[in-house]
């Protein structure tokens, strides 16, 4: 099969696909978690509203094929703190992937193209959190140079990680 694989920006016109995104290429976990910690999960990716707020404070990136996206990360500059990422931290948010798409290295070229924005606007620390269960990405951000900066509070009934990397 042939792919015509285009990376670009995402936009607030991209929310639904986004959206639909996340639900499909999160749900390979809905067999590892708990059917009630799924549920969350998935009305979380699903909630339209929560994705748009996403758009509009992040820097998006998408993967299309066509018209279609099939793949997507999220970078947060400095100044986004949550009760995981610190105040002087930029991060990485959502990187999802279309299973029908995995093992192309879209994943490891949208975290890149997170990084190099990162590192445009100066930040000097970037961070992302994963799970146990994702075994996949914590590969991919590990072989990228990110380090677990500590253990997060359980998420979904799983161990979580607060990883770092030094752009500066």
């Amino acid at each position: 099969m042939v792919y015509n694989l285009l990376y670009r920006a995402g936009s607030a016109n991209d929310v639904q696909q986004l959206t639909n995104l996340s639900v499909t290429a999160y749900g390979k976990y809905a067999q590892i978690l708990t059917p009630d910690n799924w549920l969350t999960l998935k009305e979380n990716l699903n909630d339209e509203k929560l994705m748009s707020e996403l758009v509009k404070k992040s820097y998006s990136f998408v993967c299309v094929d066509g018209e279609i996206i099939i793949g997507m990360a999220f970078l947060l500059p400095s100044g986004n703190p949550t009760d995981i990422f610190r105040e002087d931290w930029c991060y990485i948010r959502m990187v999802g992937v279309h299973p029908g798409y995995t093992g192309r290295g879209i994943a490891r070229k949208l975290t890149l193209t997170c990084i190099e924005k990162a590192k445009g606007l100066n930040e000097k620390i970037i961070a992302l959190h994963t799970s146990e269960f994702m075994d996949a990405a914590r590969h991919l951000y590990e072989s990228m140079g990110f380090k677990i900066w500590k253990e997060i509070p359980d998420r979904l009934g799983k161990k979580y990680w607060l990883y770092v990397l030094d752009i500066s």
